[in-house]
């Protein structure tokens, strides 16, 4: 770019808040799931078979992380991404919970817990992963209509 305006994917601002501030925002659900590495139920997400156009956000911060062009259905029980919006808006971390390993992804800006990504497991995607997300842990802004004339 030449001039000094940032561009919004490399703009990841960092929210810091309290357990308890956390508490008060989130409700029970959300709370044990982004705060608490929870696991909503498979195919109870109001997400899991939305094909609305749109960007998803981090339920508990607002980031931007996921759009609706890179959502599949894995058949998995949860929301699927091919990839993150950018990379930044997403980190990883080894989870060895349950026995095995596996990446967790968290949001880059609050470092609330939004599920896990697979990899080389043959999905028919432009990346070959599946970044299976809790719906509890996103909010959908749908993508707005063009004015009518």
């Amino acid at each position: 770019m030449t001039d000094s305006t940032q561009n919004p994917a490399d703009a990841v601002g960092k929210v810091v808040k309290t357990e308890d501030e956390w508490r008060a925002q989130l409700s029970k659900l959300e709370y044990q799931v982004l705060r608490q590495n929870g696991t909503e139920r498979p195919f109870t997400g109001e997400y899991v078979d939305t094909k609305t156009a749109g960007v998803y956000t981090c339920r508990a911060c607002g980031t931007e992380l996921f759009r609706s062009d890179h959502k599949f259905d894995s058949h998995c029980g949860w929301p699927s991404f091919y990839s993150p919006l950018a990379e930044n808006r997403v980190v990883y971390i080894a989870d060895v919970s349950l026995g095995m390993l596996r990446t967790e992804v968290r949001c880059a800006a609050c470092s609330s817990h939004l599920g896990h990504v697979f990899e080389g497991e043959g999905y028919d995607t432009p990346t070959d992963q599946r970044y299976c997300i809790n719906s509890v842990c996103l909010t959908l802004v749908p993508d707005e209509e063009p004015a009518a004339d």
